[in-house]
């Protein structure tokens, strides 16, 4: 019963290899979406412009930034970015990194604005959380101090 358990599996990850190759699993409309000009950005404002058309955006406390205020790891630091409005989309930005669009996740109609995600960062710098809501950009900033080996950077 094994053997043949596993023979349906190899013969059925052949067929997946296959269609891959051909290129009829492609994920086409994904890659379509992804905003290549605005992580390429090296400055925020290049950034916004290349994602919404425009880098005019306010302060808002409607949105909530939770992340350390001193990470130990600047590989990988924990983020959670939470907002009331009716968010369309949620975009992070690190001001001091080479290419400062961190991430940005569009939300459906229905989603709540909560998006928890890990994300790098080369040296201190500020965090900038940007939603769209309503057709305005707000944002929100937290300072994040990144160490290095353990003493203050």
């Amino acid at each position: 019963m094994k053997r043949r358990t596993f023979l349906k599996g190899t013969v059925a990850s052949g067929m997946l290899g296959v269609a891959a190759s051909a290129g009829l699993l492609a994920p086409r409309m994904v890659l379509a979406a992804w905003p290549e000009s605005a992580f390429a950005s090296k400055s925020i404002d290049d950034a916004l412009n290349a994602l919404f058309g425009s880098a005019s955006h306010s302060e808002s406390g409607d949105i909530k930034i939770k992340a350390p205020d001193i990470a130990e790891n600047g590989a990988v630091v924990p983020i959670t970015v939470s907002t009331g409005m009716a968010a369309e989309t949620i975009s992070v930005l690190i001001e001091k990194n080479p290419a400062p669009l961190a991430c940005s996740y569009a939300l459906g109609s229905s989603t709540e604005g909560f998006v928890s995600t890990r994300v790098k960062m080369g040296k201190t710098s500020d965090l900038i959380a940007v939603v769209k809501s309503g057709g305005k950009l707000h944002s929100a900033k937290k300072t994040v101090k990144v160490t290095i080996g353990g003493c203050g950077g």
